[in-house]
């Protein structure tokens, strides 16, 4: 499959698995008349497939060097793994790191799991499923920053269109979706 077939496979399983027509409030806080629970299509083997080769291949289109891949526990988990491995099998390697949304009070006490697979001071891309306002994607950049690390751009599955973009580019980020808002819902 090449990339558009990828691209419109993905957006089927996404449109079939992980989105609802309901009342919901968001994580930022915001009501909407419709979810897209990405985890539900990035859970399953073909979801990983494409998710992590879609990802993969936006990487290499961008042609930034980085040094690896981060998403924030738990909705980033199978991103970075999916595209992590995709990298291992294109011989591109690049680690995954997960993003703590808090810190554990034991342990190594970090925001960001995997660092000792990345040089110090790495750049790396931040995967995200659903950016609605960018809250979460700007703290997670935040996060990224505090342990020493670089934010090179994001990549998100589907960016809402209600402002995510706009605020992750004021703040002086790059992002990158695979789909929109449009790709699932009609202008209503």
């Amino acid at each position: 499959m090449n990339i558009e077939e990828n691209k419109k496979r993905l957006l089927e399983l996404l449109k079939t698995l992980s989105f609802q027509r309901r009342e919901i409030i968001l994580a930022s806080g915001r009501r909407s008349n419709f979810y897209i629970d990405c985890k539900q299509t990035a859970l399953t083997p073909e979801g990983l497939f494409l998710i992590g080769n879609i990802f993969l291949k936006m990487i290499g289109d961008i042609g930034e060097k980085v040094d690896g891949i981060a998403g924030v526990t738990l909705g980033g988990d199978p991103l970075v793994c999916a595209t992590s491995y995709a990298s291992f099998l294109e011989k591109k390697d690049l680690p995954a790191l997960i993003i703590r949304k808090e810190l554990k009070g034991h342990g190594t006490e970090v925001y960001v799991e995997g660092k000792k697979n990345v040089p110090e001071k790495a750049k790396v891309v931040i995967l995200e499923d659903v950016v609605t306002t960018g809250g979460s994607t700007l703290k997670a950049c935040e996060r990224v920053k505090q342990e020493g690390l670089e934010v090179a751009y994001i990549i998100c599955l589907v960016e809402r269109e209600e402002g995510g973009r706009e605020n992750v580019e004021a703040a002086g980020y790059r992002l990158y979706p695979v789909f929109q808002k449009r790709d699932f819902i009609s202008d209503e």
